[in-house]
Order: structure tokens, then C-alpha cells, then sequence
């Protein structure tokens, strides 16, 4: 691509194309969290028991992980579509065989399998950076985040809300249909993206842990959101456990329309990426941080089966999205003002790291739960973003 060629795109980047981004995003990403809260269900269907039930989660999220260190950097030296493309339709495939699944080793592979091919989200958010303008980028990756935590927090009430009619195979069903589909799309519409570096893929993988020990603001921002991320994903592999319990009796119905309510927390994300733009990215980490703080502090402090208590977790869960969502966008928009050859290995690394907190937080929710009650699971969630906060201090600029 010309030098002039590539001005051209990145000062005119359609709004369809960043809507298409965006949309392309939340599909993939959600199938990491259809199962969060169908965990319960799931496990018994399988014949797995309550403690192991948190792998359902921590399995894909390893995939994930595994995908985001081995596979997203293929995006600095690979054609970003085709890789794209090819990442899809390995997740539509282990998909399909998650929705026939009614074994665990079966449906644990294939978990594992679908998170190792949705980094494909991973490979086009470094690709949005690429067509917006240096002025712009915050923005535009915003609004592709936006969609992609859309993706993360629909996925939730979505899969309640089909499993509660047609079972949960049907979510996967479904999904492993969409994820097809998205595939065909993006390869008939999306620009294609040579990288212009000859680096051999094995060269690639050994500079990763070069670029981790020399940059520190990689270092800084996926600490950060390891933590808040493993949060994250305690809160809302346990609550729906609690939802369930005795002391609220909610249906499947009704776990999905408590998911639903943390949608509103997507909005920090757009705000986020402008509060960077104007150069307040400090500041506003300071306040994302505090956020999830306050999400865990408050249903420790105000417990309760009424409708007050439902009220409180409904406030937490809102904050802790918003503040989840402001700091991922804070933390890409500070990696992708870097150097662009390397956009995709600092993306990769980023989430691999986060990802890996996040694992940690659910793997450890179900047994957390059981073992000591929800106080013990908003204790345990409380203590990560403090840990984040404690560091963050340390940042002199």
C-alpha cells in the first residue's frame, strides 16, 4: 500500500466499515462467554461436578489465551483478512461441536478450541488502528471496542434467554450459524492488509518477550486489567449461582435480564477512547480502577434477598462493566500510539496477559463460592483492582 493510498484510507474511513468492525467483534468475542451463565446447567448435562464447573469457562479463556500469543501476531507478518477468515471458521467448526456435545471431554476440547480461534477479534481491532488517523484512533478504536464489549455483555442474557427456550445446545448452534456467516461477510467486504515486514514467523514469537521486557507501558496497562479482568470474570461466573440460589429463585429468564443491565457499562468505552485523544488517559485509568472497586464494595456492604440487595447488584454490575470497558479501551489506545509494526504482537501480548487474570478469576469463582459464599467471592474480587491501584500509584507520568 502507497504512502498516499494509506493517508487516503485513514482519513476516510466509512462509518460502515467501523460499524462492520465493530459488529464483527461482539459476535466473535461472545462465544467466550455464552456459558458463563449456563455454567450450572452445563456442568450437570455433561457430568461435570460443581466445583470443576469453572473450567467451562477457564478452558475457553485458556484457548484464548493460547490464540492471542501464538496466532494474533501472525498478524504483523500474514494477510489480515485471510487470517481473519481461516481464525472463523475454526470456531464455527468447534462450535458445531460444542452444540452436539453431551460429554465433558468432547465439549471441553471444543471450548478450547473456540477460544483459541475467536482472537479473531484481537487481529481486527490493531486492523481498525491502522485505517484511523493518528487524531482519531482513540475514537475509532472506542467504538470498535464498544462493540466488542457489547458482544462480551449480550452474550450473557442472550444465552440465558435461548436456553431457557430451546435448551442450551441451541446457543451454540446458533452461534457456530452466525460465526459462519460473519466469516463469508468479511471476506466478500473487508480491505485486505499485507504487512509490509519479511519477518519469519519463528523470529516473530522470540521478539515477543523482547518487546514484554522493553516496554513498559505494555507491562503497566496489562496489569492493570489483568486484575480488574480476573474481577470481572469472578463476578460473573458466580453470580448467576447466586441468582439461582435459594435466596433469589431466579429463572434462567431472569439471570438474563440482571446480564442485561451491564450493557449500560459499554458506554465508558467510547468516552474512554476520547478522554485519550485529549490526552486524560492518567486520570480516567484512576477512576476505572476506582470503579470496579466500589462494584465489589458495595454488595459486601449492603447483603440482601430483597429487592434492595437486587437493586445493589444491579448498580455493581453496571460499574464494573463501565469500568472494566474505560480501561481496556485506556490501555489499546496507549499500546496502539506505538510503533505499527509491531501493533499486533503488543495487542497479542496485552490480551494474553489480561485474559490469563481473567481465567484465574473464574477458575476460581466456582470453587470460592462453595467453599465460602459470595462474601468470600467479593472479598477475593475487591483484593485484584486494589492490587491495580496499589500499582498504579507507582506511575510517574
Amino acid at each position: 500500500m502507497t504512502a498516499l493510498k494509506k493517508e487516503t484510507i485513514e482519513n476516510n474511513i466509512p462509518t460502515w466499515l467501523t460499524l462492520l468492525l465493530a459488529t464483527a467483534c461482539g459476535i466473535i468475542v461472545a462465544n467466550l462467554y455464552y456459558a458463563q451463565p449456563l455454567v450450572g446447567i452445563i456442568s450437570s448435562s455433561i457430568g461435570l461436578s460443581a466445583n470443576m464447573s469453572g473450567f467451562i469457562v477457564t478452558l475457553t479463556q485458556i484457548g484464548y489465551v493460547v490464540g492471542l500469543l501464538f496466532i494474533v501476531p501472525m498478524g504483523d507478518i500474514i494477510e489480515n483478512r485471510r487470517l481473519v477468515v481461516v481464525s472463523l471458521f475454526l470456531t464455527g467448526i468447534a462450535l458445531a461441536i460444542t452444540a452436539v456435545s453431551k460429554q465433558a471431554v468432547p465439549f471441553l476440547a471444543a471450548s478450547f478450541v473456540i477460544g483459541l480461534g475467536s482472537v479473531a477479534a484481537q487481529v481486527l481491532v490493531p486492523f481498525a488502528s491502522y485505517l484511523a488517523s493518528e487524531s482519531s484512533g482513540g475514537r475509532v478504536v472506542g467504538n470498535v471496542m464498544s462493540g466488542l464489549l457489547l458482544g462480551i455483555m449480550l452474550s450473557r442474557p442472550l444465552s440465558s434467554l435461548v436456553a431457557d427456550f430451546f435448551g442450551w445446545h441451541a446457543v451454540f448452534a446458533l452461534s457456530a450459524a452466525a460465526v459462519f456467516i460473519l466469516a463469508i461477510v468479511l471476506l466478500k467486504v473487508l480491505p485486505a492488509r499485507k504487512p509490509s515486514t519479511d519477518t519469519r514467523y519463528t523470529a516473530l514469537l522470540g521478539s515477543m518477550w523482547q518487546l514484554l521486557r522493553t516496554t513498559p507501558i505494555l507491562r503497566r496497562r496489562a496489569a492493570y486489567h489483568a486484575c480488574v479482568f480476573a474481577t470481572f470474570s469472578l463476578f460473573w461466573t458466580t453470580a448467576p449461582l447466586l441468582l439461582s440460589s435459594p435466596i433469589f429463585h431466579f429463572s434462567q429468564k431472569d439471570i438474563a435480564l440482571f446480564a442485561l443491565v451491564g450493557v449500560a457499562g459499554a458506554i465508558a468505552a467510547p468516552v474512554a477512547g476520547r478522554l485519550a485523544d485529549r490526552g486524560w488517559t492518567k486520570p480516567a485509568t484512576g477512576i476505572a480502577l476506582a470503579a470496579v472497586v466500589i462494584s465489589m464494595l458495595l454488595p459486601l456492604m449492603f447483603q440482601s434477598g430483597s429487592t434492595t440487595g437486587i437493586a445493589i447488584l444491579v448498580v455493581s454490575a453496571i460499574l464494573l462493566d463501565a469500568g472494566v470497558s474505560a480501561n481496556l479501551v485506556l490501555g489499546q489506545r496507549a499500546l496502539f500510539s506505538l510503533s505499527p509494526e509491531i501493533r499486533n504482537r503488543l495487542n497479542g501480548l496485552f490480551m494474553a496477559i489480561f485474559f490469563f487474570g481473567g481465567a484465574i478469576g473464574s477458575a476460581i469463582g466456582g470453587w470460592t463460592y462453595t467453599t465460602g459464599g459470595w462474601s468470600a467471592v467479593l472479598w477475593v474480587g475487591m483484593a485484584f483492582p486494589i492490587a491495580a491501584i496499589l500499582y498504579f500509584a507507582t506511575e510517574k507520568k
